[in-house]
């Protein structure tokens, strides 16, 4: 049996979701949590480019790759992917029990502006951009490239949520916070 390039990158997703579920354990509790159309609206999109980005759809749509990666074009992506992904547990571990997979204000809830938190305000979604990016560009389908962008784009729309809900929780201190610290991409200057 023959290993496509691309499943290398579907095993890392595997053992990074078993992971980053068995790590959802390690979270103090919730006291408030953003409950908003906004919720269902980034939700929906993620599903969707979720649906798109597996290699399970390309049968079902009778789709063609656009370009196929051999396994010299799979290992710099794979690494590109590992990078993200292990910004995103970095992320987590700075985080500790404040880490939610929802909105939340959790207790003793306070901003962390360290490590990652330094060099943008929401590097777990910074990680994933980079990982899903590197995974659709492997899949090389356009179903692929649609989805992966379509799970940005709830990413995007999520951290949009989270900021207003972090404004309105942690008041002026958040609102410092965001002028310091780009919310995504580290080239891009923060919000003024």
């Amino acid at each position: 049996m023959t290993i496509r390039p691309s499943q290398l990158l579907e095993l890392v997703w595997i053992v990074w979701l078993a992971s980053w579920v068995a790590a959802s354990f390690w979270s103090a509790r919730a006291q408030k949590r953003a409950a908003t159309f906004e919720t269902w609206t980034y939700r929906a999109a993620m599903i969707a480019g979720g649906i798109l980005l597996v290699p399970w759809t390309m049968p079902v749509l009778g789709e063609t790759p656009l370009w196929r990666i051999g396994y010299g074009g799979a290992a710099p992506l794979i690494a590109v992917m590992l990078a993200g992904l292990l910004l995103t547990w970095w992320a987590r571990v700075y985080l500790g029990p404040l880490w939610s997979s929802v909105i939340t204000r959790k207790e003793d809830h306070r901003i962390i502006d360290t490590g990652p938190y330094a060099l943008v305000r929401h590097p777990i979604y910074t990680g994933l951009i980079i990982a899903i990016v590197a995974t659709a560009a492997a899949e090389g389908r356009l179903t692929a490239l649609i989805g992966g962008a379509l799970i940005i784009i709830g990413i995007w729309l999520k951290a949009r949520t989270e900021e207003r809900f972090l404004l309105a929780e942690l008041g002026p201190a958040y609102d410092a916070y965001c002028r310091r610290v780009p919310m995504l991409l580290p080239f891009l200057p923060p919000r003024q």
